[in-house]
This record gives C-alpha cells, structure tokens and sequence, in this order.
C-alpha cells in the first residue's frame, strides 16, 4: 500500500494521548455514562469518536452509530430510529420510549452492553435527544457524541450532555509537537523539523487541513524521503483542489456583500483595524466576518490589526481572484495608505508589494526603503525582489551590500560575491567600504573552498584602510579573526579576540559585534574552556537580541545559542544541550535563517551521538543534509556525511554508511571540529571488523585535532580510540586534557579510557555510573560491558550479572547500537581485546593471511588465536563463528551470507 493510501484509509490518531487515555479511564468507571467531544471544524472529533467506540467494542459492548443532520432534524427520532430495536412501537412516543430503554436495559443486564455514537448532536432533534437521555440515565447504554465548538444546543440536547455524568474532551488545533507525532505515525518515519514547521503553519494545526496538505505535497512530490527522511521542497505550493472546495464552503457561508473585504485582506493581511473600516463597503462587514469566524481582531502593542482566521483562507482567496482584480485592490490600498501621509514603519514596505505586484514597477526610493524593511524582517526573498526591480543606474553602495547579504543568506554565493565586490570598488573607502567586505569575505567563507579568498579580500581591504582610522582597521583583524577561528585555527583567532580590548568591541559595528561575538564562544568551545564558552554565548545571545535589526550581515540572535549546544554537551550537561537546540531550532525556523539552522540540525546529531542514541543522531544528521543541500549551504556537507555515515555504521546499515562516506568526499572539509570528519571512516572499519584500521584512522584524527588545537575534537576522538581496544595509547593524552577542560565529561571520558586499560571492574562500574548521570548512557553500558568480561576473568559469577544487567539497562537506551565493547556480553568466556580483533575479522571472511598482515601477528599466531575463540563460544568453524557473533550482537548484521564475498569485496 503506498503512503497515500494508507493516510486515504486511515489517517492516524497520533497527537491525541492523553484525549486516548482519558477516554479509557472514564469508560473504566461508572461516573461518567456520556463522553462528548467539542471542538472546532477540522480538529479531528469524529474520527477520535470513531476510535473511542472501536474501543469501546473491543472491551465487550456492543456499537450503534448515528450522525445527527439539518435534514433528520425535521423528522421526530429521524436520526436514530435504525438504533432502536425492532419491537418498538414509535406511534406511541410514550410507550415506545418505555419499551426501547427497558429493552437496551434487558440487554445490558444480560451483559450486552451498547454503547451509541452520535456525531454532530448539536442538530440532534428534541425526541432523538428525549430518547436517549432516558436511555443514558436508566444506564442501558452508553453515549459518545460530538458536538461542533460554538454552535446552538437545544434544551433537549443540554439536558442529555450538560449534566456531571457526561464528560466533556474539548479538541483544539494541533501543536507543533502533535503535528510531528502524526506525520511520522502517517508517513512511517521522520518528518523534517522546517517541514514539521511549514505544515503547522500552513494547516493551523487542523487535522483536516493537515491532512488535505499532507495528500497533495505527496501528489505533487514535493514532500519526498531521500532515504532518511521526509521533508518539503524549497518551492512547496501550499493547497490542492480538495482544500479549496473544503475552505470555499467555509466561505461561501457569508454574504457576497462582504466577499471584497475577504479578497481586501487575503493580498494585503495583515492591516490596520483603522484601514480596514476605512475601505469596508458597508459598517457591520467586519462584525459580520467575526461573527462567521473568518477574521480576528488582535492588539499588537498600541495598534489593533486585522487578519483571517486561518492561513489557507488567504491561499484559497488568492487563488480565486483575477489579475485585473488582484491589480485594483493592490493599486486601491496604496493610495489609501498614501492618502493617509504613509505614517506607519511599514507603510513603505507594503506600498511598494503591493505596486510592484500590480504593475510590475515602483518608486525607486520607496523600494529601497522597502527594502531595508524586509531585511529587518529577515524576509531575504523579498528584499531581493525588491532590489532586483530597482533601476541600475539607481542602485547606491548600501543597496548592493542589502541586495549581496541576502543572496548570500538564500546561498545565492557567486551572484553575491558579484554584487559586493561592486559595492566594495562603488563606496567611499570608510566604514561603507568596510562593511561592504565584511559581508563579502563572509560569503566567499560559506561558498566551498574559499575560505583563502576571503582571508585576502579582507587583508586588502585593510590595507587601503587610512591611517587616522584605526578603528576600522580594528574591526577587519577581529573579522580576520573571526574568519579563522571557523576554519580550522580556533586557537590562532580566540587569541585576537581575547586580547582585543573593550573599547575595540564597543566600536564595532553590530553586525561585526554578532559575529565577531559567535566566534570568541566557537573558539572558547573548541579549545575545552565549555563554562566559559556557554557564559560568553549566553552574553552575547542577549546583547544579539538588543542589536539593530537593520545591521546588515548581522546572524541572527538564535545563531548565538549554537556554540552553547556544544559547549553544553562537551561539559557533560546533555539534556541541557538538547533543550538549548531545541530552542535555537524554532527561533531559525521562525527568523527565516537557513544557514544557522541548518548547522544546528549537524550540531543537535553531535549531541545524540555524545549520548548513545545513535538512531536520533542519525535522523538530525539526516535533515542536515537535506537542508544543506535544499539551501545550498555546502559547508556544513562533509560533516553532516561522515556523521551519518558514522551512525549508519553503528546500527549496523552499511550500504548506507558507505554512501554517506562517497558523498562525504566529494565536499570541502571547512576545518571546524577537525578530525571528527574522519568518524565515518572509522566506525565503517569497525562494522566490517577492520578494529586495527579503524584505530589508526582515528589516530590520525586526533593528531590532526590537536594541531589546530580542537581540544574537545580530540577528547571525542581519542575516547572513541579507547573503545576499540587502544585505551592505553589514548588514557595519559585524556587524562592531560580533562585537567585543562571543564565539566564532568572530559574527566569521566578520561577514567574511563584509564579503567578500560588496566581493566579494572570497580573502575569501570564507577565510571559507568558517572556516565549514566550525564547522560552517555552507550558510553556507560559499554563500561559496565566491559567490567562484567573483566569480573567473569576472575571468576566472579554474582560481579558478572550485576555488571552485565546494568549494561544491558544502559544498552536499552540506545537500541540498534553494535560496538565492540558490546559484542561479547553475556558470554560463557570472555574474549581479550587481540582474540576480539581477530574474531571480528574472521566472522566477516577474511582469511587467515590477511587477519595477520592487517593485524601484524604471524598466521600461526592468528591460527592459535582462532583456536581458543571457537574453545571459547563453543564453535568450530567460521561459519559459525559469525553466527556466533551475530548472536552476541555483534556490529554484522549486515554481512553478506557467503562469507568470502567481503574479502574478495
């Protein structure tokens, strides 16, 4: 069954828990004989009532259901006389009522409970509700009902549901966390998170909406699974033809009198209340569209505005309204704006929309006005519509810079690069020159393999800078600064940010402040010093929120928050971590910031990989690529890939490992968290038993982290080491680091690599412990793992099941996972770390010869190895062997059936 038609069939319930579990309780006791759902249009109350009497079915009671109407209103018991057993009479109301509840009656004693759903009980007509009212009160059956939020009841129907006995559920629209809960429940896997975003906003969080939304981006392909994950098109087109007809009849519902004020705010919402009632035809429209539910009245400081109630109402509208139409209420609403002396902050921005839409041209001075506007909205797409319709000759410095830091935040790199080296040879040389390169040398940044470029064009600029202005000479090396910290030198670049006096950065220009600002906390988190890392981004997030909106180039407040999530993880603070990325998430995904967000989907994954749940990393460092690749944000690519890569590895999923290894290499490394690009490789070598080449890649890593002085890279990297059975080469470097590094994860990282390399059982518990209260629960359960092999050496049985009990309770956090330190819990004899190496490699095929030349022994070393492996788990061939393996949870799930097909591979 494809998706379509399973959400055709069954859209899912998920999102409605606690509604659920509600629901049970009630019909458990006997309190409650009615249960009624209230709720809006859309919100999904007869097919949680349909779920609720399922339920009911399934518990013993026998079903009946009914749907009350307009039309079955005018005819007495019209709607539920098919409900009502066959011996009644209803020529005689009175004496068929008596007999119809002492049959349901007779019925419920002999233990055949019914139970009844009646939809839409607000048209319920008075005998229907008298009936069912006797019956609900002699207990001869059970009711569910729906009843439309805001809609008359009759006395008959509030006597029936208005008293302690029924319970009421109200339904609203759906949250954005429900909203994710059914869209994986209905596509089958995870849902992107600007996906999640796009939809809830487009639907309000209405089921039916949702769902209508959900069909026709699937028709249209543009909600698609590349293989990890569902997420939208860049150029999604909100509604299909089943919408429009569903909001049309919404519509249709009031007077055509008022149809125009509907087309006034579908192209021009939001607006003033005061312009509203300016252009309404006729005094009571708008009280007429409020009282339909259509419009909303809010107060946004001293102003009250006017909006539809729904998003998809303006969709709908717009949809249906001519050009030339479209044309005059566009050209009519500018002139009244401007008959009124454009007073208002955004009266330039709107004047100049609305007559660019309607005649394709505009007042060169309102569009640049305009669009400096956008850009404070962070609306990127508009402002460079805007500057795109300015005339050539008219284009100033200032407006090349606004036009350039656009493109460059929609990843737009050579046309930018274009446009702000024009505003670089067009300013006067000062601060507008300046500004002009800051911009530029930060899109060469962010395009691939340019980060040299950048470092000259910024060197050049300084070098025309006069000599009686210093402070602009300033702020280019803290830019310079800035530059390297990103790119692979964060030791180099916090050193000039560090040293840089106060009074330097109370010069800068905000949006080098906000930058030079996310750099000093990148630059503290990179080299271990997390506390002051997190104090620092949390001043500067603050300092960001207060900043001028119209500084150009200037990140996005949320931006500030992401080397916090890092430095938060790093300092053994996880959960800390997620909730921080969380926020960061929803604030980019609501201030339009693509490049920002995207590296805070690759930096939520580091934090799920830091804690065990490799599938939830796997699943953020998913989305990253997708919105990377969406947004053209290249950058972020090669460790996106080799996380994913690395994650894939882990559970076992090789085919996918290897590709997100090729796609890895075929992008730029930027230098950022050097090393940990190579964790793809390693964790692939490690999945096909390669232990030996997996070490000296992450060897090589690590040396390379300590280089460029990523302190927390190296920490990760040499942890990791030490899990593949080289603790001893990585413990003296770890426990040097933890001594310089906060926190409680770089010391407990260091312990552990210590105990696993004397093999020490209490110290492997202890630090299992100290794990499991960060948060590492992989980490922990690979320390207990490996204090239950060391406790059964010494043959002590009642060690062996606390140890490997508490192991597999930490394992249970992190489901899917294979590690070595895994692999041989529970076994009758434990393997050394040599005979780990060797059985893994044997498992996936490779011949003796090979086993010696990759691990440096003689065959005759291998060949004896091998020996006590099969005296150990009880086997005698390779064959079984893997078998073996694979039971014991082992990282080959994923080996091909004949064994010597991976080593001729």
């Amino acid at each position: 069954m494809s998706v379509q038609d399973s959400i055709v069939g069954r859209w899912p319930l998920a999102g409605r828990d606690s509604e659920i579990e509600t629901f049970d309780q009630a019909w458990a006791g006997r309190r409650h004989r009615a249960v009624v759902i209230v709720g809006p249009a859309g919100v999904g109350k007869s097919r949680l009532a349909e779920e609720y009497l399922a339920r009911a079915v399934r518990a013993g009671w026998s079903g009946g259901r009914a749907t009350a109407s307009a039309a079955a209103a005018t005819i007495p018991l019209g709607a539920i006389a098919h409900l009502l057993p066959p011996e009644v009479d209803l020529s005689d109301p009175v004496k068929g009522f008596a007999v119809a509840t002492r049959v349901l009656a007779g019925q419920a004693k002999r233990r055949a409970r019914r139970a009844l759903l009646i939809d839409d009980l607000h048209l319920l007509d008075a005998a229907s509700a008298a009936l069912l009212h006797g019956v609900v009160e002699a207990s001869a059956a059970r009711l569910i009902g729906t009843v439309r939020a805001g809609e008359p009841i009759t006395d008959a129907v509030d006597a029936l549901i208005g008293d302690d006995a029924a319970l009421r559920i109200d339904l609203v629209e759906f949250a954005p966390h429900q909203v994710e809960e059914v869209l994986r429940a209905a596509l089958g896997g995870p849902v992107g998170h600007r996906a999640v975003h796009q939809l809830h906003e487009a639907s309000g969080g209405n089921v039916l909406y949702l769902r209508e939304l959900v069909l026709g981006a699937l028709r249209a392909k543009s909600l698609a699974n590349d293989g990890e994950i569902w997420d939208l098109a860049k150029d999604w087109l909100v509604g299909t033809p089943r919408l429009a007809e569903l909001i049309e009849a919404r519509l249709a519902a009031v007077p055509r009198a008022v149809r125009p004020m509907l087309e006034l705010l579908a192209l021009c919402e939001p607006m003033a209340l005061a312009d509203a009632i300016a252009a309404a035809p006729a005094a009571d429209t708008l009280a007429t569209l409020e009282n339909a539910g259509l419009v909303q009245i809010r107060q946004e400081r001293r102003r009250l505005t006017i909006t539809l109630t729904h998003p998809l109402y303006g969709e709908a509208l717009r949809e249906r309204i001519s050009l030339l139409r479209r044309r005059s209420v566009l050209v009519e609403q500018a002139q009244r704006i401007e008959a009124h002396g454009s007073r208002r902050r955004e009266d330039a921005l709107n004047i100049a929309t609305w007559r660019l839409a309607a005649t394709g041209e505009a007042d060169s001075v309102l569009l640049a006005q305009a669009a400096v506007l956008a850009r404070h909205a962070r609306d990127y797409g508009q402002v460079i519509a805007l500057l795109d319709a300015l005339p050539t000759g008219d284009h100033t410095p200032a407006s090349l810079v606004l036009q350039g830091d656009s493109l460059l935040q929609t990843g737009q790199w050579q046309r930018a690069d274009q446009i702000l080296a024009e505003a670089e040879l067009r300013a006067d040389g000062g601060a507008e020159g300046v500004t002009a390169t800051l911009i530029r040398t930060w899109n060469l940044f962010w395009m691939a393999a340019c980060t040299e470029e950048a470092l000259r064009v910024n060197e050049a600029a300084r070098e025309r800078i006069p000599p009686d202005a210093p402070e602009l000479r300033r702020t280019l090396t803290v830019n310079e600064a800035s530059l390297r910290t990103l790119s692979g030198e964060p030791a180099r670049g916090l050193a000039i940010l560090e040293g840089t006096e106060a009074s330097a950065w109370d010069a800068l220009d905000p949006n080098m402040w906000a930058t030079a600002a996310l750099s000093k906390a990148a630059g503290l988190m990179l080299g271990g010093r997390t506390e002051d890392a997190i104090a620092w981004a949390q001043h500067a997030y603050s300092r960001n929120l207060q900043i001028d909106q119209n500084a150009l180039g200037a990140p996005p407040p949320a931006s500030q928050l992401l080397p916090m999530v890092v430095a938060l993880a790093d300092a053994g603070r996880l959960e800390a971590a997620r909730e921080i990325s969380q926020q960061a998430l929803s604030d980019l995904v609501a201030a339009q910031g693509p490049q920002p967000r995207v590296w805070a989907l690759f930096l939520r994954g580091r934090v799920e990989w830091l804690a065990g749940d490799i599938a939830a990393a796997r699943r953020w460092y998913a989305e990253a690529v997708a919105q990377a690749r969406t947004y053209h944000q290249t950058r972020v690519l090669c460790h996106a890939f080799a996380g994913q890569a690395a994650a894939a590895a882990t559970l076992g999923d090789l085919t996918a490992a290897e590709a997100a290894l090729s796609e890895m290499r075929e992008h730029p490394n930027m230098g950022l968290f050097a090393g940990e690009e190579r964790l793809g490789e390693a964790w692939l070598h490690v999945a096909h038993g390669r232990l030996a080449q997996a070490r000296d890649v992450l060897t090589e890593a690590a040396q390379a982290a300590r280089e460029t002085g990523h302190v927390t890279s190296e920490i990760l990297l040499l942890t990791d080491l030490a899990r593949l059975g080289a603790a001893g080469d990585a413990a003296d470097r770890l426990a040097d680091l933890a001594m310089t590094c906060d926190g409680a994860f770089a010391p407990a990282r260091a312990r552990l690599a210590h105990a696993l390399s004397v093999d020490n059982p209490d110290d492997l518990l202890a630090v299992a412990r100290e794990l499991e209260a960060i948060g590492a629960f992989l980490l922990a359960a690979e320390a207990a793992s490996a204090a239950g092999t060391a406790w059964r050496r010494h043959g002590q049985s009642r060690h062996v099941t606390a140890a490997t009990t508490r192991a597999a309770a930490y394992a249970a956090r992190c489901k899917g996972v294979r590690t070595p330190l895994l692999v041989m819990t529970g076994t009758s004899a434990p393997l050394s770390a040599r005979e780990r190496d060797v059985a893994l490699l044997a498992a996936a095929g490779a011949p003796s010869k090979d086993i010696a030349a990759q691990l440096v022994l003689s065959v005759r070393t291998v060949d004896n190895h091998l020996q006590n492996i099969y005296s150990k788990l009880g086997v005698n061939t390779r064959r079984e062997l893997s078998q073996a393996m694979r039971e014991f949870g082992a990282s080959l799930e994923a080996l091909p059936s004949e064994p010597h097909q991976v080593h001729q591979r």
